[in-house]
Protein backbone atom coordinates (compact mmCIF):
# COMPACT_ATOMS: atom_id res chain seq x y z
CA UNK A 1 0.00 0.00 0.00
CA UNK A 2 1.96 3.30 -1.18
CA UNK A 3 1.32 6.24 1.28
CA UNK A 4 2.43 9.65 0.01
CA UNK A 5 3.03 12.80 1.65
CA UNK A 6 0.18 15.52 0.12
CA UNK A 7 2.00 19.07 0.77
CA UNK A 8 -1.87 20.05 0.09
CA UNK A 9 -2.96 18.50 3.44
CA UNK A 10 0.00 18.40 4.73
CA UNK A 11 -0.31 14.71 5.85
CA UNK A 12 0.58 11.49 4.60
CA UNK A 13 -1.93 10.09 2.85
CA UNK A 14 -3.11 6.48 1.33
CA UNK A 15 -2.60 6.81 -2.51
CA UNK A 16 -5.69 5.99 -4.90
CA UNK A 17 -5.37 7.18 -8.20
CA UNK A 18 -8.54 8.62 -9.98
CA UNK A 19 -8.13 6.07 -12.10
CA UNK A 20 -7.36 2.51 -10.89
CA UNK A 21 -4.28 1.20 -12.65
CA UNK A 22 -3.43 4.71 -13.77
CA UNK A 23 -1.38 7.84 -12.24
CA UNK A 24 -1.14 11.04 -14.37
CA UNK A 25 1.55 13.12 -13.24
CA UNK A 26 2.69 16.42 -13.97
CA UNK A 27 6.02 18.44 -12.79
CA UNK A 28 7.54 21.72 -13.21
CA UNK A 29 10.36 21.37 -14.99
CA UNK A 30 13.08 23.40 -16.26
CA UNK A 31 13.16 27.17 -17.43
CA UNK A 32 15.90 27.01 -20.05
CA UNK A 33 18.86 29.97 -20.30
CA UNK A 34 21.68 28.32 -18.00
CA UNK A 35 23.25 24.64 -16.84
CA UNK A 36 21.74 22.76 -14.98
CA UNK A 37 22.69 22.91 -10.88
CA UNK A 38 22.75 20.76 -8.14
CA UNK A 39 19.03 21.94 -7.44
CA UNK A 40 18.01 21.03 -10.71
CA UNK A 41 19.40 17.46 -10.56
CA UNK A 42 17.98 16.98 -7.13
CA UNK A 43 14.22 17.32 -8.53
CA UNK A 44 15.08 15.71 -11.94
CA UNK A 45 16.61 12.63 -9.82
CA UNK A 46 13.31 12.08 -7.22
CA UNK A 47 10.77 12.17 -9.81
CA UNK A 48 12.40 9.96 -11.86
CA UNK A 49 13.27 7.84 -8.78
CA UNK A 50 9.05 8.00 -8.10
CA UNK A 51 8.22 7.42 -11.64
CA UNK A 52 10.22 3.99 -11.91
CA UNK A 53 8.82 3.29 -8.56
CA UNK A 54 5.31 3.63 -9.90
CA UNK A 55 5.64 2.03 -13.34
CA UNK A 56 7.51 -0.64 -10.90
CA UNK A 57 4.56 -1.14 -8.54
CA UNK A 58 2.44 -1.67 -11.81
CA UNK A 59 0.94 1.49 -12.80
CA UNK A 60 0.41 2.79 -16.07
CA UNK A 61 2.20 6.31 -15.52
CA UNK A 62 1.73 9.12 -17.70
CA UNK A 63 4.20 11.37 -17.08
CA UNK A 64 4.74 15.31 -18.25
CA UNK A 65 7.56 17.40 -17.48
CA UNK A 66 7.72 21.21 -18.95
CA UNK A 67 9.82 23.39 -20.65
CA UNK A 68 9.37 26.94 -20.22
CA UNK A 69 11.38 28.68 -22.88
CA UNK A 70 9.49 31.70 -23.25
CA UNK A 71 10.73 33.80 -19.85
CA UNK A 72 11.98 37.02 -17.86
CA UNK A 73 15.51 35.53 -17.43
CA UNK A 74 15.75 33.76 -20.78
CA UNK A 75 14.64 37.04 -22.76
CA UNK A 76 17.35 38.69 -20.61
CA UNK A 77 19.87 36.00 -20.95
CA UNK A 78 19.33 36.33 -25.05
CA UNK A 79 19.71 39.79 -24.69
CA UNK A 80 23.12 39.48 -22.72
CA UNK A 81 24.31 37.20 -24.98
CA UNK A 82 23.17 38.79 -28.29
CA UNK A 83 21.59 35.71 -29.14
CA UNK A 84 18.68 34.65 -31.02
CA UNK A 85 15.82 33.47 -28.07
CA UNK A 86 15.41 30.20 -29.96
CA UNK A 87 19.12 29.44 -30.44
CA UNK A 88 19.62 30.06 -26.76
CA UNK A 89 16.81 27.61 -25.25
CA UNK A 90 17.65 24.93 -28.17
CA UNK A 91 21.16 24.83 -26.83
CA UNK A 92 20.36 24.91 -23.37
CA UNK A 93 17.64 21.74 -24.36
CA UNK A 94 20.55 19.59 -25.32
CA UNK A 95 22.66 20.47 -23.21
CA UNK A 96 19.93 19.62 -20.45
CA UNK A 97 19.37 16.30 -22.21
CA UNK A 98 23.00 15.02 -21.80
CA UNK A 99 23.33 15.83 -18.03
CA UNK A 100 19.79 13.96 -17.76
CA UNK A 101 20.90 10.98 -19.81
CA UNK A 102 24.18 11.05 -17.48
CA UNK A 103 22.49 10.65 -14.18
CA UNK A 104 20.18 8.23 -16.03
CA UNK A 105 17.01 10.32 -15.20
CA UNK A 106 14.84 8.54 -17.72
CA UNK A 107 12.58 11.03 -20.27
CA UNK A 108 9.34 11.65 -19.57
CA UNK A 109 5.85 10.53 -21.33
CA UNK A 110 5.53 14.17 -22.63
CA UNK A 111 7.51 17.29 -22.40
CA UNK A 112 5.42 20.31 -23.07
CA UNK A 113 7.28 23.30 -24.35
CA UNK A 114 5.35 26.77 -23.33
CA UNK A 115 5.91 27.87 -26.58
CA UNK A 116 4.33 25.26 -28.19
CA UNK A 117 1.47 25.67 -25.87
CA UNK A 118 0.03 29.26 -26.76
CA UNK A 119 -3.60 28.41 -27.95
CA UNK A 120 -4.44 26.54 -24.96
CA UNK A 121 -2.82 29.14 -22.47
CA UNK A 122 -4.92 32.10 -24.55
CA UNK A 123 -8.35 30.03 -23.98
CA UNK A 124 -7.34 29.47 -20.11
CA UNK A 125 -7.41 33.23 -20.11
CA UNK A 126 -10.34 33.59 -21.69
CA UNK A 127 -11.79 31.69 -19.63
CA UNK A 128 -10.33 33.08 -16.60
CA UNK A 129 -11.70 36.53 -18.20
CA UNK A 130 -15.07 34.67 -19.11
CA UNK A 131 -15.29 33.46 -15.08
CA UNK A 132 -14.53 37.09 -13.78
CA UNK A 133 -10.76 36.35 -12.32
CA UNK A 134 -8.61 38.41 -15.19
CA UNK A 135 -8.67 42.03 -15.75
CA UNK A 136 -6.91 43.89 -17.58
CA UNK A 137 -4.54 46.82 -16.73
CA UNK A 138 -4.09 50.08 -18.14
CA UNK A 139 -0.36 49.19 -19.90
CA UNK A 140 -2.52 46.17 -21.61
CA UNK A 141 -1.32 43.41 -19.56
CA UNK A 142 -4.00 41.11 -17.99
CA UNK A 143 -3.89 40.24 -14.13
CA UNK A 144 -5.39 37.21 -12.30
CA UNK A 145 -7.80 38.65 -9.53
CA UNK A 146 -6.72 37.00 -6.22
CA UNK A 147 -9.13 38.31 -3.95
CA UNK A 148 -12.08 36.24 -6.34
CA UNK A 149 -10.46 33.41 -5.30
CA UNK A 150 -11.67 31.83 -1.50
CA UNK A 151 -8.92 29.19 -1.45
CA UNK A 152 -5.46 31.54 -2.25
CA UNK A 153 -3.50 30.02 0.21
CA UNK A 154 -4.64 26.39 0.93
CA UNK A 155 -1.20 25.16 -0.23
CA UNK A 156 1.35 27.11 1.86
CA UNK A 157 -0.52 27.81 4.21
CA UNK A 158 -0.37 31.27 3.54
CA UNK A 159 -3.37 34.19 4.66
CA UNK A 160 -4.10 36.51 2.35
CA UNK A 161 -4.62 39.54 4.41
CA UNK A 162 -1.20 39.03 6.09
CA UNK A 163 0.73 39.01 3.23
CA UNK A 164 -0.79 42.26 1.73
CA UNK A 165 -0.11 43.25 5.16
CA UNK A 166 3.71 42.60 4.25
CA UNK A 167 3.93 43.33 1.46
CA UNK A 168 5.90 46.30 0.11
CA UNK A 169 4.63 49.59 -0.95
CA UNK A 170 3.05 49.09 -4.23
CA UNK A 171 4.58 49.89 -7.38
CA UNK A 172 2.44 48.55 -9.92
CA UNK A 173 -0.84 50.90 -10.14
CA UNK A 174 -2.35 48.44 -13.16
CA UNK A 175 -2.84 45.95 -10.64
CA UNK A 176 -6.08 46.61 -8.49
CA UNK A 177 -4.02 44.21 -5.38
CA UNK A 178 -0.67 43.94 -4.86
CA UNK A 179 -1.10 39.75 -5.05
CA UNK A 180 -2.40 39.52 -8.22
CA UNK A 181 -0.66 38.39 -10.77
CA UNK A 182 0.53 38.73 -14.25
CA UNK A 183 -1.51 36.27 -16.77
CA UNK A 184 -0.38 38.01 -20.37
CA UNK A 185 1.92 40.44 -20.36
CA UNK A 186 1.77 43.39 -23.52
CA UNK A 187 4.64 43.32 -25.97
CA UNK A 188 7.59 45.55 -26.17
CA UNK A 189 10.67 45.97 -27.60
CA UNK A 190 13.21 43.46 -28.38
CA UNK A 191 10.36 40.79 -26.62
CA UNK A 192 9.50 37.87 -28.34
CA UNK A 193 5.44 37.94 -28.89
CA UNK A 194 2.39 36.02 -30.34
CA UNK A 195 -1.04 37.61 -31.32
CA UNK A 196 -4.04 37.51 -28.87
CA UNK A 197 -7.71 38.89 -28.45
CA UNK A 198 -5.55 40.97 -25.39
CA UNK A 199 -3.14 42.57 -28.46
CA UNK A 200 0.32 40.81 -29.47
CA UNK A 201 2.27 40.05 -26.20
CA UNK A 202 3.75 36.70 -24.17
CA UNK A 203 2.48 34.54 -21.13
CA UNK A 204 3.25 35.05 -17.56
CA UNK A 205 5.06 32.10 -16.22
CA UNK A 206 2.49 30.71 -13.59
CA UNK A 207 -0.73 30.61 -16.78
CA UNK A 208 2.09 28.27 -18.53
CA UNK A 209 1.83 25.52 -16.31
CA UNK A 210 -1.62 25.16 -15.94
CA UNK A 211 -2.48 25.02 -19.39
CA UNK A 212 0.27 22.58 -20.30
CA UNK A 213 -0.85 20.38 -17.50
CA UNK A 214 -4.24 20.23 -18.17
CA UNK A 215 -3.93 19.88 -21.65
CA UNK A 216 -1.88 17.01 -21.26
CA UNK A 217 -3.37 15.61 -17.98
CA UNK A 218 -7.37 17.17 -18.31
CA UNK A 219 -8.61 19.31 -15.72
CA UNK A 220 -8.05 16.76 -12.64
CA UNK A 221 -4.91 14.68 -12.41
CA UNK A 222 -3.03 12.43 -9.82
CA UNK A 223 0.07 13.98 -8.60
CA UNK A 224 1.75 17.79 -9.40
CA UNK A 225 5.30 17.83 -8.18
CA UNK A 226 8.71 20.46 -8.11
CA UNK A 227 10.97 22.18 -5.98
CA UNK A 228 9.89 22.89 -2.64
CA UNK A 229 10.88 26.83 -3.83
CA UNK A 230 7.74 26.37 -6.16
CA UNK A 231 5.55 25.77 -3.38
CA UNK A 232 4.68 29.51 -3.25
CA UNK A 233 3.57 31.69 -5.34
CA UNK A 234 4.47 29.91 -8.38
CA UNK A 235 2.58 26.31 -7.57
CA UNK A 236 -0.67 28.49 -5.44
CA UNK A 237 -1.47 30.63 -8.24
CA UNK A 238 -1.16 27.20 -10.10
CA UNK A 239 -4.35 25.81 -8.43
CA UNK A 240 -6.14 29.63 -8.36
CA UNK A 241 -6.12 29.79 -11.90
CA UNK A 242 -6.79 26.43 -12.77
CA UNK A 243 -9.40 25.71 -10.48
CA UNK A 244 -11.15 29.25 -11.53
CA UNK A 245 -10.90 28.83 -15.25
CA UNK A 246 -12.12 25.14 -15.11
CA UNK A 247 -14.19 25.05 -11.77
CA UNK A 248 -13.09 21.56 -11.23
CA UNK A 249 -10.38 21.04 -8.61
CA UNK A 250 -6.63 20.92 -10.14
CA UNK A 251 -3.77 18.06 -8.81
CA UNK A 252 -5.18 15.93 -6.49
CA UNK A 253 -1.76 15.43 -4.33
CA UNK A 254 1.36 17.79 -4.11
CA UNK A 255 5.04 16.75 -3.88
CA UNK A 256 8.17 18.98 -2.97
CA UNK A 257 11.38 17.52 -2.91
CA UNK A 258 13.71 19.58 -0.07
CA UNK A 259 16.65 22.08 -1.17
CA UNK A 260 19.73 21.49 -1.86
CA UNK A 261 21.90 23.47 0.85
CA UNK A 262 25.74 24.46 0.87
CA UNK A 263 27.46 24.66 4.55
CA UNK A 264 23.85 24.44 5.46
CA UNK A 265 22.60 27.89 3.48
CA UNK A 266 20.09 27.59 0.55
CA UNK A 267 21.91 27.21 -2.46
CA UNK A 268 20.52 29.63 -5.05
CA UNK A 269 21.93 31.67 -7.65
CA UNK A 270 21.15 34.83 -6.30
CA UNK A 271 23.84 33.93 -3.43
CA UNK A 272 26.70 32.94 -5.76
CA UNK A 273 26.72 29.31 -3.54
CA UNK A 274 25.61 27.26 -6.40
CA UNK A 275 27.32 24.09 -8.89
CA UNK A 276 26.62 23.26 -11.66
CA UNK A 277 26.62 19.42 -12.52
CA UNK A 278 28.64 19.63 -15.21
CA UNK A 279 31.27 21.57 -12.74
CA UNK A 280 30.68 18.75 -10.17
CA UNK A 281 31.20 15.77 -13.41
CA UNK A 282 34.71 16.95 -13.45
CA UNK A 283 35.32 15.22 -9.80
CA UNK A 284 32.87 12.90 -9.85
CA UNK A 285 30.90 10.08 -11.39
CA UNK A 286 27.18 11.13 -12.53
CA UNK A 287 26.55 7.89 -10.47
CA UNK A 288 28.09 9.14 -7.62
CA UNK A 289 26.35 12.31 -7.66
CA UNK A 290 22.38 10.09 -7.77
CA UNK A 291 23.40 7.95 -5.04
CA UNK A 292 24.32 10.92 -2.74
CA UNK A 293 20.61 12.52 -3.57
CA UNK A 294 18.98 9.29 -3.42
CA UNK A 295 20.73 8.98 0.30
CA UNK A 296 18.41 11.75 2.28
CA UNK A 297 14.77 11.42 1.97
CA UNK A 298 13.46 13.56 -0.95
CA UNK A 299 11.30 15.75 1.12
CA UNK A 300 14.23 16.62 3.26
CA UNK A 301 16.78 19.16 2.29
CA UNK A 302 20.02 17.60 1.59
CA UNK A 303 23.73 19.28 2.43
CA UNK A 304 26.31 19.22 -0.18
CA UNK A 305 29.73 18.31 0.71
CA UNK A 306 32.55 16.85 -0.61
CA UNK A 307 32.85 14.27 2.01
CA UNK A 308 29.37 13.09 1.11
CA UNK A 309 30.44 12.33 -2.39
CA UNK A 310 33.47 10.74 -1.22
CA UNK A 311 31.65 8.59 0.71
CA UNK A 312 29.21 7.91 -2.25
CA UNK A 313 32.57 6.89 -3.72
CA UNK A 314 33.20 4.44 -1.38
CA UNK A 315 30.38 3.03 -0.93
CA UNK A 316 29.68 2.41 -4.66
CA UNK A 317 33.02 0.88 -4.94
CA UNK A 318 32.02 -1.72 -2.16
CA UNK A 319 28.91 -2.81 -4.06
CA UNK A 320 30.77 -3.23 -7.23
CA UNK A 321 33.48 -4.61 -5.58
CA UNK A 322 31.19 -7.68 -3.98
CA UNK A 323 29.25 -7.59 -7.68
CA UNK A 324 32.65 -8.23 -9.42
CA UNK A 325 33.03 -12.04 -7.37
CA UNK A 326 29.30 -13.29 -8.56
CA UNK A 327 27.94 -14.91 -11.41
CA UNK A 328 24.70 -13.00 -11.95
CA UNK A 329 23.80 -15.03 -14.97
CA UNK A 330 24.13 -18.53 -13.34
CA UNK A 331 21.23 -20.49 -13.42
CA UNK A 332 21.31 -22.97 -10.52
CA UNK A 333 21.53 -20.53 -7.78
CA UNK A 334 19.32 -20.72 -4.98
CA UNK A 335 15.99 -18.14 -4.44
CA UNK A 336 16.71 -15.64 -1.94
CA UNK A 337 14.77 -14.77 1.21
CA UNK A 338 11.63 -12.60 -0.21
CA UNK A 339 12.21 -10.64 3.23
CA UNK A 340 14.80 -8.24 1.25
CA UNK A 341 12.30 -7.26 -1.43
CA UNK A 342 9.63 -6.80 0.88
CA UNK A 343 11.45 -4.83 3.10
CA UNK A 344 13.01 -2.69 -0.07
CA UNK A 345 9.37 -2.25 -0.70
CA UNK A 346 7.82 -1.40 2.09
CA UNK A 347 10.74 1.40 2.41
CA UNK A 348 9.22 2.74 -0.99
CA UNK A 349 5.78 2.88 0.02
CA UNK A 350 6.06 4.58 2.43
CA UNK A 351 6.51 8.08 0.89
CA UNK A 352 9.05 6.59 -1.14
CA UNK A 353 11.80 6.20 1.34
CA UNK A 354 14.93 6.10 -0.28
CA UNK A 355 17.35 5.81 2.70
CA UNK A 356 15.41 2.90 4.04
CA UNK A 357 15.30 1.58 0.87
CA UNK A 358 19.31 1.58 0.17
CA UNK A 359 19.76 0.22 4.27
CA UNK A 360 18.31 -3.28 2.51
CA UNK A 361 20.92 -2.88 -0.41
CA UNK A 362 23.37 -2.73 2.28
CA UNK A 363 22.27 -5.76 4.03
CA UNK A 364 22.18 -7.49 0.87
CA UNK A 365 26.16 -6.90 0.16
CA UNK A 366 26.69 -7.82 3.82
CA UNK A 367 24.83 -11.21 3.17
CA UNK A 368 26.59 -11.51 -0.58
CA UNK A 369 29.89 -10.75 1.20
CA UNK A 370 29.24 -13.43 4.24
CA UNK A 371 28.28 -15.99 1.78
CA UNK A 372 31.24 -15.92 -0.43
CA UNK A 373 33.62 -16.05 2.76
CA UNK A 374 32.22 -19.27 4.01
CA UNK A 375 32.16 -20.48 0.15
CA UNK A 376 28.25 -20.08 -0.53
CA UNK A 377 28.67 -19.25 -4.02
CA UNK A 378 25.59 -20.16 -5.56
CA UNK A 379 23.56 -18.35 -3.02
CA UNK A 380 26.44 -15.42 -3.21
CA UNK A 381 24.78 -15.49 -6.73
CA UNK A 382 21.49 -15.21 -5.84
CA UNK A 383 22.03 -12.67 -3.39
CA UNK A 384 23.90 -10.38 -6.24
CA UNK A 385 21.45 -10.82 -8.72
CA UNK A 386 18.46 -9.74 -5.88
CA UNK A 387 21.11 -7.15 -5.04
CA UNK A 388 21.08 -6.05 -8.51
CA UNK A 389 17.08 -6.13 -9.81
CA UNK A 390 16.73 -3.84 -6.31
CA UNK A 391 18.87 -1.33 -7.02
CA UNK A 392 17.87 -1.02 -10.58
CA UNK A 393 14.25 0.01 -8.98
CA UNK A 394 15.87 3.23 -8.38
CA UNK A 395 18.23 4.00 -10.61
CA UNK A 396 21.50 2.53 -8.91
CA UNK A 397 24.18 -0.30 -9.27
CA UNK A 398 23.66 -0.36 -13.51
CA UNK A 399 27.16 -0.54 -14.48
CA UNK A 400 29.44 -3.99 -15.33
CA UNK A 401 31.22 -4.45 -12.10
CA UNK A 402 34.75 -4.02 -13.85
CA UNK A 403 33.66 -0.94 -15.78
CA UNK A 404 33.19 0.99 -12.47
CA UNK A 405 36.25 -0.90 -10.70
CA UNK A 406 38.44 -0.16 -14.05
CA UNK A 407 37.12 3.16 -14.36
CA UNK A 408 39.32 6.61 -15.20
CA UNK A 409 38.75 8.46 -11.60
CA UNK A 410 37.80 11.93 -12.17
CA UNK A 411 40.51 14.22 -11.74
CA UNK A 412 39.71 15.47 -7.93
CA UNK A 413 39.80 13.28 -5.31
CA UNK A 414 40.57 9.90 -7.32
CA UNK A 415 41.97 7.61 -4.90
CA UNK A 416 42.20 9.48 -2.41
CA UNK A 417 40.67 8.29 1.21
CA UNK A 418 38.62 9.94 3.64
CA UNK A 419 40.31 12.61 5.52
CA UNK A 420 40.39 12.65 9.09
CA UNK A 421 38.00 15.62 9.13
CA UNK A 422 35.50 13.76 6.69
CA UNK A 423 35.25 11.05 8.88
CA UNK A 424 34.62 13.22 12.27
CA UNK A 425 31.69 14.87 10.19
CA UNK A 426 30.38 11.52 9.18
CA UNK A 427 30.77 10.52 12.47
CA UNK A 428 29.08 13.83 14.19
CA UNK A 429 25.85 13.30 11.21
CA UNK A 430 25.34 9.38 12.45
CA UNK A 431 25.45 10.18 16.25
CA UNK A 432 22.53 12.90 14.95
CA UNK A 433 20.76 10.31 13.83
CA UNK A 434 21.03 7.89 16.21
CA UNK A 435 19.69 10.63 18.57
CA UNK A 436 16.94 11.30 16.47
CA UNK A 437 16.60 7.46 16.09
CA UNK A 438 17.09 7.29 12.86
CA UNK A 439 18.34 3.99 12.50
CA UNK A 440 18.73 3.13 8.30
CA UNK A 441 20.34 6.84 8.25
CA UNK A 442 22.42 6.05 11.28
CA UNK A 443 23.48 2.28 9.38
CA UNK A 444 23.71 4.07 6.05
CA UNK A 445 26.97 6.15 7.61
CA UNK A 446 28.63 3.13 9.07
CA UNK A 447 28.00 1.26 6.42
CA UNK A 448 29.58 3.89 4.33
CA UNK A 449 32.62 4.32 6.44
CA UNK A 450 33.21 1.05 6.94
CA UNK A 451 33.41 0.59 2.83
CA UNK A 452 35.82 3.51 2.98
CA UNK A 453 38.13 0.85 5.26
CA UNK A 454 36.93 2.94 8.85
CA UNK A 455 35.86 0.82 11.53
CA UNK A 456 33.66 2.51 13.91
CA UNK A 457 33.68 0.65 18.02
CA UNK A 458 30.86 3.13 20.43
CA UNK A 459 31.87 3.15 23.98
CA UNK A 460 30.03 5.12 27.16
CA UNK A 461 32.23 7.92 26.15
CA UNK A 462 31.21 8.42 22.48
CA UNK A 463 32.34 7.21 19.32
CA UNK A 464 36.01 6.46 18.62
CA UNK A 465 37.20 4.98 14.73
CA UNK A 466 40.54 3.72 13.23
CA UNK A 467 41.47 2.75 9.89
Amino acid sequence: MLKIHNSLSGKKERFVPLEAGKVRMYVCGITVYDYLHLGHARMLIVFDMITRWLRASGYQLTYARNITDVDDKIIARANENGEDIDALTARFIDLMNEDCAALDVLPPTYEPRATETMDAIIVMIEALEANGYAYRGDNGDVYYAVAKFDGYGTLSGKIPADLRAGARVETDPNKRDPLDFVLWKAAKPDEPFWPSPWGDGRPGWHIECSAMATKILGNVFDIHGGGMDLKFPHHENEIAQSCAATGEDFAKLWMHNGFVRIDNEKMSKSLGNFFTVREIFKSYHPDEVRYFLLGAHYRQPINYSESELQAARAALTGYYSALAKVDLQAEDSPVVDEAYAQRFADSMNDDFNTPGAMAVLADLKRELNRSLKTGEQGRANSLGRELVRLAGIIGLLGLEPQAWLQRSAPDAAAGEELSDTEIESLIAKRKQARDDKDWAESDRIRDLLATAGVQLEDGPDGTTWKR
